[in-house]
Formats: C-alpha cells, sequence, structure tokens
C-alpha cells in the first residue's frame, strides 16, 4: 500500500468535537470518492503523549494501490473539491506520503 497521511488540528473557533465530527461525516462524504482509495482509517486523538505532541486533534491515513494512484487521486476532481471544502479554516496539518510495510500483526 502507498499511503496519504494527515495529521490535523482544528481551527481555533471550533471545539474538537466539533472538528472530528465535521472530519467523520461532512469531509468524508467528500473523502470516500476519492479514485482508487483502498483504505481509509481515521483515529481521534483523544491525549497526548507528551507536551511536544500536544494540540493534535485527528489522524487519517488514506491507503491507495501505489504512488501513481495516489498521485491520480491528488489530480482528481474529486481531490480538489476536498480541497476547496477545507478552503481557508485556519486548522493545522502535516501530510506525508510514502510506503506501508506491515511490521506486525497479533
Amino acid at each position: 500500500m502507498y499511503n496519504l497521511v494527515l495529521l490535523a488540528a482544528r481551527p481555533p473557533e471550533w471545539t474538537h468535537e466539533q472538528f472530528i465530527a465535521w472530519w467523520r461525516v461532512e469531509h468524508a462524504e467528500l473523502t470516500y470518492r476519492l479514485p482508487g482509495l483502498r483504505a481509509w482509517r481515521h483515529t481521534e486523538i483523544e491525549t497526548a503523549f507528551d507536551t511536544r505532541s500536544e494540540g493534535w486533534d485527528g489522524v487519517s491515513v488514506l491507503s491507495f494501490d501505489s504512488a501513481e494512484a495516489l498521485r491520480k487521486a491528488l489530480d482528481s476532481p474529486e481531490w480538489a473539491a476536498a480541497v476547496a471544502q477545507v478552503g481557508d479554516m485556519r486548522g493545522r496539518r502535516l501530510a506525508v506520503m510514502g510506503t506501508e510495510k506491515e511490521m506486525f500483526t497479533g
């Protein structure tokens, strides 16, 4: 799998609960439509491990078959619609892409 991993923090005027609800409902409606999307996992951040980790609300991992499949999704009208919906909401995010390697299954 090739993943797009997004770590996000809500806009300053939103509550954590409001942001998670938006991400998992309204924004999800657009995310589900991404061409080539194979899996999507979302984690609501409830507790920070330490002070360096504070201030984040959630993590999304969007999985595709390959880097090329992800690039096609990022060039799609569906991605453009998702980006437009986010607009200038003024939250923070980190976005990284890379190959997944399963290290353990229990």
